[in-house]
């Protein structure tokens, strides 16, 4: 299998094999985008990728651009499917002949580090260029690491003025200087005695740190420029790096921004001054990478949160991390949750409401106490006893399961809650709704018998895509961890489990890498990361099965010959966290939700007063049928209808007095624009229909 490393993409397929897809924001500028992209990116470098319908099943596509590149551009005609048709555009005539004899340019792969062993190189090789540039213009710059990071590198610099802008363009430009000299790059192997030595003599003390923190030997030095150069340069690395500076194409560099972070991630160490930097093998990969960024930067959920009046973290007021819901995104949180509640109950689930606290002695005897404790908030004393707010839901679920009593044939046992936790986060790895210190995860834990985990295991890879399809997401790169090296449980149970994963896979049909020893200490999982509109990867799904949690806590069942037994112990969430989630499909659609779930699925423009009567009527209508419905009058109906876009309303109907007397409404969409007058019977019926099928589109 060609894939990305510890992942395997697969194709889901919706449960609803009628439900339309979504177009998103598909202006006609943002169609020529995507017809401008389309031509430049190209099918994946993952050959193994399986795809189920593949047309039907890609993700939606609101703005096709680079990261569109996976499996869609290339390999399908991107326009020729239900979620959105090309913008009409005058064209030439132009002979078959001609046409036959015209070849599209060779479409662009944009891969990520881990996905191509040339690209790390180049990557890693442009952050030591960055470090010898930047100590060459700033000799005081004290070095301390720069890796390859997914699209790009950093190097984090000990520099107290900071650099500004202007200075990352002047890094750059001597950059370039280096590159064109094409400056061999050379491995040296060095004793530890020697390292520190030159370390010294540099006088790098964040490099001596780093060398004690190496233990292996010997110790490996790249140097940038041939021995015995005066202008060379050298950092410890254990590499890869191209042979040479020329190697990397000048013009598919960038510096991108410069920000703060501390040595080690530790807020007491000093604050350092991370350049952020970007490379690509070839400019016309630049190009695109900065229109994916472009794009990824329109559908940012933090800006289109506040323009749609969904949320807000209020920092300064109420304090970093704590999510604000307003009552748009409210009622999409509403409409979201009993979805969830509703798909489970029908997948014989129970759910539970547990606190927000409990004392602390439930978290001493889970573990978390001890090796989840950074991320955890002080303990508090009420009335002579300690309590803990919940990291987790987990130890709560088991303190329901140890107030009953189990017999085998009460087994399985499934409960799930959508359960808030609270875990510190330092200030400044929060990030919108993607990393918040309080926020409710959709746990769900199953107790059960050996020999049910395969059949539970198909059961919430069955639900978890059943969920994700319905909120458009249909590709998945799925993972399973097997045993690590220090473990809990036996050698017997941990086969019967990684079998029982496997088994559940191979049933799905599912193509899967396997990242072995990469489990927790307490059993193995399987990891499902969605694909979204422009291809950007998002980790939610987890399937964890516990041996630990079980023993801590004592808990049994009854077996047929009337012995204890210890439960098996599934954990899994599929959302992850609700307001991550939230955030993915706000981008995912750029905020023109899919109808069933937008906060406003119908707005009414009356042209007139005098139709104030019947639109009356119609809203009283389309609110006994369930259809969430408002009205805007006052104002030109050109402002009318560029304010519901704005709003990313999913349908609008004017109202004249023509539909009025003919019982009509003149329908206009966001995603297809002008449908046509239509009745208001038929309107209310596609629109219940919608909501009952979960459908994308009018």
């Amino acid at each position: 299998m060609n894939c990305v490393p510890g992942a395997a993409r697969v194709g889901a397929r919706s449960p609803v094999a009628s439900r339309a897809s979504h177009a998103g924001d598909v202006t006609a500028g943002k169609m020529q985008f995507a017809a401008r992209l389309a031509r430049r990116v190209g099918p994946p470098s993952c050959n193994a990728m399986r795809r189920a319908n593949a047309v039907a099943s890609a993700p939606p596509l609101a703005a096709i651009h680079p990261a569109a590149w996976r499996g869609l551009a290339g390999k399908v005609n991107l326009f020729n499917r239900s979620r959105m048709t090309p913008p009409k555009v005058a064209t030439s005539a132009v002979s078959t002949e001609e046409a036959e004899t015209t070849t599209e340019p060779e479409p662009i792969k944009l891969m990520t580090s881990d996905e191509s062993e040339e690209l790390l190189k180049i990557r890693h090789t442009a952050a030591h260029i960055c470090a010898m540039a930047t100590q060459k213009l700033f000799p005081d710059a004290k070095c301390t690491i720069g890796p390859w990071i997914d699209r790009g590198f950093y190097y984090d610099f000990d520099y107290k003025p900071g650099f500004s802008e202007q200075d990352l363009k002047k890094i750059k430009k001597q950059m370039i200087k280096i590159i064109n000299k094409d400056y061999p790059l050379r491995r040296e192997e060095v004793s530890r005695e020697e390292a520190t030595r030159r370390i010294k003599e540099l006088n790098e003390p964040y490099k001596l740190e780093i060398l004690d923190a190496i233990k292996t030997e010997p110790i490996t030095i790249y140097h940038i420029g041939e021995e015995g150069d005066e202008n060379a340069w050298w950092d410890l690395c254990a590499g890869p790096h191209v042979e040479s500076t020329k190697k990397i194409h000048p013009k598919a560099i960038d510096l991108e921004a410069v920000a703060g972070a501390y040595w080690r991630g530790d807020e007491t160490k000093p604050m350092l001054q991370r350049i952020y930097g970007t490379a690509w093998g070839s400019p016309e990969e630049l190009v695109a990478y900065n229109e994916f960024k472009a794009e990824a930067a329109r559908r940012d959920h933090r800006k289109i949160g506040k323009e749609l009046n969904l949320f807000s973290i209020q920092q300064e007021e109420v304090g970093g991390g704590l999510v604000f819901w307003h009552p748009k995104g409210a009622l999409m949180r509403n409409i979201i949750e009993n979805f969830w509640k509703d798909i489970h109950m029908a997948r014989g689930y129970d759910l539970l409401y547990t606190p927000h606290v409990g004392k602390l002695d439930l978290w001493k005897t889970s573990g978390h106490a001890d090796f989840y404790a950074e991320n955890m908030y002080k303990p508090m004393d009420v009335e002579d006893e300690t309590y803990q707010l919940k990291p987790m839901n987990c130890p709560f679920h088991v303190a329901v399961y140890k107030d009953g009593y189990f017999s085998y044939r009460d087994l399985p046992i499934r409960w799930a809650e959508m359960g808030t936790v609270y875990r510190y986060e330092r200030s400044g790895t929060m990030h919108g709704l993607f990393r918040v210190r309080g926020f409710t995860q959709d746990d769900a834990h199953i107790f059960c018998l050996p020999d049910q985990i395969a059949d539970e295991i198909k059961g919430v890879l069955d639900l978890t895509e059943d969920i994700l399809s319905t909120f458009g997401f249909t590709e998945f790169e799925v993972n399973l961890s097997t045993k690590p090296e220090k473990s809990v449980g036996g050698p017997e149970i941990w086969d019967k489990a990684e079998g029982a994963l496997k088994e559940a896979l191979a049933v799905k049909g599912w193509d899967y890498e396997v990242d072995e020893g990469g489990g927790a200490f307490y059993g193995p999982k399987i990891d499902i990361k969605i694909l979204d509109a422009i291809g950007r990867k998002w980790q939610c799904s987890t399937v964890q099965l516990d041996f630990n949690l079980p023993e801590r806590f004592e808990l049994t069942y009854i077996d047929e010959e009337n012995s204890k037994r210890r439960p098996i112990m599934i954990h899994r969430a599929i959302f992850g966290s609700l307001e991550r989630f939230y955030g993915i499909l706000t981008e995912n659609y750029a905020g023109a939700f899919p109808l069933w779930i937008a906060p406003t699925q119908v707005r009414l423009l009356p042209v007139t007063d005098a139709v104030t009567p019947y639109v009356e009527e119609t809203v009283a209508r389309m609110k006994a049928a369930g259809v969430r419905v408002d009205v805007t009058s006052k104002e030109r109906l050109a402002k009318l209808v560029r304010n519901a876009e704005k709003q990313k309303v999913p349908v609008m109907c004017v109202v004249g007095e023509q539909e009025a007397k003919d019982g009509t409404l003149a329908v206009r969409t966001y995603a297809d624009g002008d449908v046509g007058v239509i009745t208001v019977d038929e309107v209310i019926a596609r629109l219940e229909a919608a909501n009952a099928g979960k459908l994308e589109k009018f």
